[in-house]
């Protein structure tokens, strides 16, 4: 049997994975106003918010050093089986937040889920590489960073419709079990990799060996592995460092909004539950669009002949420059409407930007060194939305969001310095002679 167009079931299925994967994170956030009122009572706004910043640190800390972790993974098993224990490991979390009774045990289970969450990013990346060509990368990565932008669409109103007909214990155990099911077409799908796998045409399977920059080093007219260094070798090079600074400084942005929009919206608007429900939702909408639009935009000007290296800075530049005056603005957002459609836009160019930043391992190295660099780049990622969601509840004191967003219009310049810095020309790496 022969499936036409593969590659692109391959991508739809990650996209469906990051869905699911936004579901299960955002669970909490949405629920947090009914868990904090059932085990909480007592503590005041300002304390909850405390417990909600810690739960989120342990979170997020955990997903730092989860990137890592699964990058050498998916490296060492491939794509198929490093996704199946990645997601079959946190939907078994998620379900076990339904018998969490604290900080202690939510911790936990947090934990556990944000190691597992982590490996969807250096898996998307890898998976990326394996399954498309060079001038292709960045649609694809950007349908795939659209399944986080549609995961948060759709989990806000969905949280909030079901806590009309279910506990917030029942709500984890549903979202837990729907990761498990998506694991049945996956395994079904993705055989082997596109050289080896039986389902892909032989055009199909030219297309993309032969449109990957990195595969023919030595020029012998063979496709071979690329440029694929011990970790060592590769964190002395600068555009690594260019990559991981980059990604430590911008991602930080999109933390700032997933954690924190619900509780923004509750504590400066008042809304319950179901209001966040309605309001919630938009800022995502924008993000999908700048997914999209960034993967696109790259995707057409290599097609009208752009080096990769001009390609990536424009479009990187291009959605810093829309997230600096949109994050200052929201220091003084008016209403509801007027705010969530400001994040629209932050969310928008961050998304812009994203995508091609996540290419850059590939751009850079061969196949089995992009899951490694991809999960060092996410490390560095978490560790600074870790230090600004940490500081969260320290800036916003009594409601004031301003400082929060100051910091994160700084950031977006530090992202755009490091790409510009340090990867003085975006293209395949050569051996250090």
């Amino acid at each position: 049997m022969k499936l036409k167009g593969l590659r692109w079931w391959v991508i739809a299925l990650i996209a469906a994975a990051t869905i699911i994967n936004y579901i299960d994170r955002q669970s909490l956030g949405v629920l947090w106003p009914e868990i904090a009122n059932d085990l909480y009572p007592d503590k005041t706004d300002d304390q909850r918010k405390e417990i909600y910043g810690l739960i989120s640190v342990v979170f997020i800390f955990s997903y730092a050093f989860g990137q890592a972790i699964f990058g050498k993974i998916f490296d060492w098993v491939g794509t198929r089986l490093g996704f199946a224990l990645s997601i079959g490991v946190w939907s078994i979390a998620t379900a076990l937040h339904a018998v969490a009774q604290g900080v202690l045990s939510f911790g936990i289970f947090r934990s556990i889920l944000g190691v597992a969450e982590a490996g969807n990013w250096p898996g998307a990346a890898k998976g990326n590489a394996e399954w498309f060509p060079t001038k292709e990368r960045a649609f694809a990565q950007g349908l795939f960073n659209s399944g986080a932008a549609i995961g948060g669409i759709i989990s806000i109103p969905l949280i909030a419709y079901l806590t009309v007909y279910f506990s917030w214990q029942s709500i984890f155990i549903l979202v837990g079990v729907t990761g498990l099911l998506w694991l049945i077409p996956w395994m079904i799908l993705v055989k082997a990799p596109p050289k080896e796998h039986p389902w892909l045409t032989d055009d199909e399977r030219n297309y993309i060996l032969s449109g990957q920059q990195n595969q023919d080093l030595d020029n012998d007219g063979e496709y071979d592995e690329g440029y694929n260094p011990a970790t060592g070798e590769m964190l002395s090079r600068k555009e690594s460092w260019g990559v991981i600074i980059a990604s430590a400084a911008i991602d930080p942005i999109w933390w700032l909004f997933v954690v924190w929009i619900p509780i923004y919206l509750s504590e400066v608007y008042g809304m319950d539950v179901k209001t966040i429900g309605i309001y919630g939702w938009v800022p995502y909408v924008g993000a999908m669009l700048g997914a999209w639009f960034g993967g696109l935009l790259a995707q057409n000007r290599l097609k009208n002949g752009w080096s990769v290296d001009r390609t990536r800075k424009l479009v990187i530049t291009l959605g810093c420059l829309i997230m600096l005056p949109t994050l200052l603005a929201m220091a003084n957002p008016g209403g509801p409407t007027t705010a969530v459609l400001l994040m629209a836009v932050i969310l928008f160019g961050f998304q812009t930007a994203i995508g091609n930043v996540q290419t850059l391992p590939s751009d850079f190295y061969g196949k089995k060194s992009v899951g490694t660099l991809s999960g060092f780049a996410g490390m560095a990622a978490k560790l600074g939305a870790v230090g600004l969601t940490s500081l969260i509840p320290w800036l916003t004191s009594g409601g004031n969001y301003t400082p929060a967003f100051i910091v994160g219009a700084a950031l977006a310049l530090i992202a755009l310095a490091s790409i510009w810095v340090l990867c003085p020309k975006i293209e395949p790496l050569k051996p250090i002679n």
